[in-house]
């Protein structure tokens, strides 16, 4: 009863430090140096550390006792930070200024985190279900990051309501249409928000707060399993926090290695020569790319000047979002395999030991995935050369033109980000392009679009039928109906959402021609971010049917329907079968 009351203490505590501090950024810059704020987070502190020790000291068992990182982590910048506050009169906060005002804000970010983690949370209520919640996550991100964005410091002039909510879902759905100019418009602390907003919208906010709360009380409740299994299509109950835990290692790992590849391949010369705008360049991008947001801090995107024959910097920003965009089960199936071979093949011939076979160790998901990810990208690039080579990209030498041709088809499979004008695309290009949104990206990914997987099945089925099979079969698998069912469910359900947004947009906006209001669509409904310059334009009607549009196509609107619909209960009995006449 004690540990639960402190943990509640500790956590409103850090909860009312975080809001402080995001106030503080927000609104008034010297409310640190003005006021006597530090000593309440100085308590909230000191009340982390205590609980830390307390919980690891006094309430678990010997065998259970230790500090986990974050936690040490934590210690010692505590330790750090109050060393520095010594060296500058501890207890006049004016000197503060003289400490590294991030120090601070990092130890109240992470101490936020920790004592958050520590609460017990129960996801599986009676009165909502694993859909539901995922939705609301979502709808409650928008709503705070629109709140953050309309903070006079985030942004460099004053912004209305409707473009701070554009933004911030844009961000949250990993979209990338912008009506505001992310470079002019925002503010260092601004474009942190909105990269902040990305990472929690890719990866979803229960994925971070499921893994940081298992990691800290060291389990779960076999009903927060259940609800996590269905958000993380984790096939065992016991694999759900081990999946957790790999979505957030290999995001980590990508997105830092990208930004270290990003940084050396820039010319700082366009940045002024700083490293630190050169690293929040990298950081960004890397962010950006990796959860297929399309967001980026040039105007004009990577067709800027200086960076529209950076071909390095294109095939590094190409290969984060195609990486992000296979989805993290995919991902770690290929490491499976590749662990497989190196440890089976190159061991045993140092070990001379015999190969051990193990069957599927691709399974039948990767194996679509992949293959349905390269025929695209190849087919995407090629089509694109040939339409291109004369067009937009005449300019380029042989082998920069293969590589923006391949930029181009991997990009508008929901990554947004475009090194070349997009209006000065052909006509057969644009059509290529809207083709590529609609399929998208993979299942558990980043990014959008009906899906690899949906793609590949409707097309195995009708191949099937052709043959005049009643099964669809693959690599000596059958696809189960389900599948197949869930499949075309989702294709439809996208045309109908995409063909009446069209609708409503040619109501609002009289003055726009329909193949840009069709490209629009596409790529709000697949999450892209690329535009034929035509958000900035829009009407507060038509920014309200695109704002909907994105969050429908992260969210999937056969989620909505299931988070909105009535659960029927099934009874164990069949009526007889009717064929229906279809042609």
């Amino acid at each position: 009863m004690w540990n639960n009351r402190l943990n509640t203490f500790s956590f409103y505590t850090s909860f009312l430090a975080f809001g402080l501090m995001i106030i503080e950024a927000g609104f008034y810059k010297e409310l640190l140096y003005r006021s006597q704020v530090i000593y309440f987070y100085d308590l909230s502190f000191l009340l982390t550390i205590f609980n830390i020790f307390y919980y690891n000291i006094y309430k678990k068992s010997r065998a259970t006792r230790k500090l986990w990182p974050l936690e040490i982590i934590i210690i010692l910048l505590v330790i750090l930070y109050y060393a520095a506050r010594l060296e500058y009169n501890f207890l006049d906060s004016r000197n503060l200024r003289f400490v590294n005002q991030r120090l601070l804000y990092l130890l109240i970010v992470l101490c936020f985190i920790r004592d958050f983690s520590s609460l017990h949370i129960n996801f599986k209520r009676t009165f909502i279900n694993p859909a539901q919640l995922f939705i609301s996550s979502f709808i409650g991100i928008i709503f705070l990051g629109t709140a953050m964005l309309l903070m006079p410091n985030a942004t460099t002039k004053e912004i209305s309501v409707l473009d701070a909510l554009f933004t911030s879902t844009s961000a949250v759905c990993v979209t990338g249409l912008v009506t505001l100019d992310t470079a002019k418009d925002f503010t260092v602390f601004g474009k942190i928000i909105i990269l902040a907003l990305i990472q929690t919208g890719g990866l979803g906010i229960m994925t971070f707060a499921s893994y940081f709360s298992y990691f800290f009380r060291g389990g779960s409740s076999f009903e927060n399993q259940i609800s996590l299994s269905e958000m993380t299509s984790s096939d065992k109950l016991g694999d759900v926090f081990n999946t957790l835990k790999r979505v957030l290692v290999i995001t980590v790992t990508v997105e830092l290695l990208g930004a270290a590849l990003i940084y050396l391949s820039l010319d700082r010369s366009l940045l002024g020569n700083s490293t630190n705008n050169g690293i929040m360049f990298s950081v960004f991008h890397s962010i950006s790319s990796f959860c297929n947001a399309g967001f980026s801090t040039l105007t004009g995107g990577l067709s800027e000047p200086g960076y529209d024959y950076n071909y390095s910097l294109h095939l590094t920003i190409a290969f984060l979002f195609i990486f992000g965009g296979l989805g993290f089960p995919i991902v770690y199936n290929v490491y499976k395999y590749m662990h497989h071979l190196i440890q089976n093949i190159l061991f045993a011939k140092i070990t001379r030991e015999r190969y051990k076979y193990t069957p599927w160790v691709i399974n039948i998901n990767t194996r679509i995935i992949l293959i349905t990810t390269a025929v695209l990208l190849v087919g995407g690039t090629a089509l694109i050369y040939l339409f291109e080579k004369d067009g937009a990209l005449k300019n380029h030498t042989y082998f920069g033109t293969v590589v923006e041709a391949f930029f181009i088809s991997a990009s508008n499979r929901t990554a947004g980000f475009n090194t070349v004008n997009m209006v000065s695309l052909s006509g057969p290009t644009i059509m290529i392009c809207m083709l590529l949104m609609w399929i998208g990206a993979s299942p558990a990914s980043t990014g959008g679009g009906i899906k690899t997987t949906a793609f590949a099945i409707a097309i195995l089925n009708i191949i099937a039928f052709a043959r005049g099979k009643s099964r669809t079969e693959v690599y000596r698998r059958e696809i189960s109906d389900n599948s197949v069912k869930r499949a075309f469910a989702i294709i439809a359900l996208s045309l109908i959402i995409i063909g009446f947004a069209i609708f409503l947009l040619v109501l609002t906006e009289k003055d726009k021609d329909l193949m840009s209001l069709a490209f629009e669509v596409f790529s709000a409904y697949s999450t892209v971010g690329l535009s034929l310059n035509l958000t900035p334009t829009l009407t507060p009607a038509g920014k309200l049917i695109i704002i909907t549009v994105m969050f429908i196509g992260r969210v999937s609107m056969l989620s909505l329907l299931i988070a909105l619909a009535k659960r029927e209960k099934y009874f164990n009995y069949r009526y007889p079968k009717e064929e229906i006449m279809i042609n």
